[in-house]
C-alpha cells in the first residue's frame, strides 16, 4: 500500500509547530531513532521500506504503510531518507514541579535553536537527568530537527514547558538550589555542588535573562584554560551544558 496524497501532505505538515500542536503528534525518521521511540510513545503511523518491515515483524502501530525508497523520499523532511519514518503521539504527563528538590534537573531560558535543544535532551539522557523544564520562549522539542538531535533521548527525558520565573520562585521558597552559568560567576570547579537542584542554561545570544538571573542562588563560571590566555567569547549552550553536567556527576561519584 502506497502513501496517499493526503497522508503525504499530513506528514509534510508536521514541519509546522501549529500543526504538530493541533494534532498532538511528532515526526521521527531513521531506523535508530524510530527503533528507540517505539514502545515509549504510541505510534500513529509508520511508513517503511519492505526490507525494514521484514526485519521488524512485531510492530505496534496504528497504521503501517510499506513504501518504496522514492515514496519515502517524497514524505521525508531529511536530505537523505533512511528506510523508515513514524508519527508518534506527544506525551501528556503532568510534571512534578517539586522534582528539582529531590533530583538534579535542567532548565532552559529561551534557547532558540532546535538543534541545541535536541542535543541538550541527549546530554540530559547521558547524565541521567530525567526532567528538563523549558520557558515558553524555548524552541519546540517536538520539531523534526530537535527530535532528530535527541538521538532517542526524548524517550527517557521528560520535557516540560512552564512559566520559568514562577516555577523557579516556587521551588526556591522550598530551599531548592538554583544554578546558572555567568561570565561573572564563581569557577565551576571551586563551588560546592549538590546532587539535587536546577541548572539553568540561557539563550544563545543573551544568556540567562535578567528576570531569571535574580532567582539564581549559585552563579557558576566555566573557566577557560589557561586562565589569562585570549580565547573565544563564550561556549555554545549545548557544550556548556555538557561541561556543567559532567562536573555535577563527577562530584556525585566522589561521594
Amino acid at each position: 500500500m502506497a502513501l496517499s496524497k493526503a497522508k503525504l501532505k499530513y506528514i509534510r505538515a508536521l514541519e509546522l509547530k501549529k500543526f504538530r500542536k493541533t494534532e498532538g503528534v511528532f515526526l521521527a525518521e531513521g531506523p535508530k531513532l524510530v527503533g528507540d521511540l517505539l514502545g515509549h510513545f504510541p505510534c500513529q503511523l509508520l511508513a517503511a521500506t519492505t526490507e525494514w518491515l521484514q526485519a521488524h515483524p512485531h510492530l505496534q502501530a496504528g497504521e503501517v504503510v510499506c513504501v518504496s525508497t522514492e515514496e519515502l523520499a517524497r514524505a521525508s523532511l531529511l536530505r537523505t531518507p533512511q528506510q523508515v519514518l513514524a508519527v508518534f503521539r506527544q506525551p501528556e504527563e503532568e510534571p512534578d514541579f517539586d522534582m528539582p528538590i529531590h533530583a538534579l534537573c535542567l532548565a532552559l531560558d529561551d534557547v532558540q535553536d532546535p538543534g541545541n535543544l535536541g542535543t541538550i535532551v541527549r546530554l540530559a539522557d547521558w547524565f541521567g537527568i530525567e526532567h528538563l523544564f523549558c520557558s515558553h520562549g524555548t524552541a519546540d522539542v517536538y520539531s523534526p530537527k530537535a527530535i532528530q538531535a535527541t538521538m532517542g533521548g526524548i524517550a527517557r527525558v521528560q520535557v516540560h514547558y512552564v512559566n520559568l520565573s514562577q516555577f523557579i520562585q516556587n521551588i526556591t521558597m522550598k530551599g531548592c538550589p538554583i544554578y546558572g552559568t555567568f561570565l561573572d560567576g564563581k569557577p565551576l570547579y571551586e563551588v560546592p555542588l549538590t546532587q539535587n537542584g536546577l541548572i539553568v542554561m540561557g539563550n544563545e545570544g543573551n544568556g540567562i535573562s535578567a528576570e531569571i538571573e535574580r532567582l539564581v542562588t549559585d552563579k557558576l563560571y566555566i573557566p577557560s584554560y589557561p586562565p589569562l590566555r585570549e580565547t573565544s567569547e563564550s561556549l555554545n549552550v549545548a557544550i556548556a551544558t555538557a561541561v556543567v553536567c559532567a562536573e555535577f556527576r563527577r562530584r556525585a561519584l566522589e561521594l
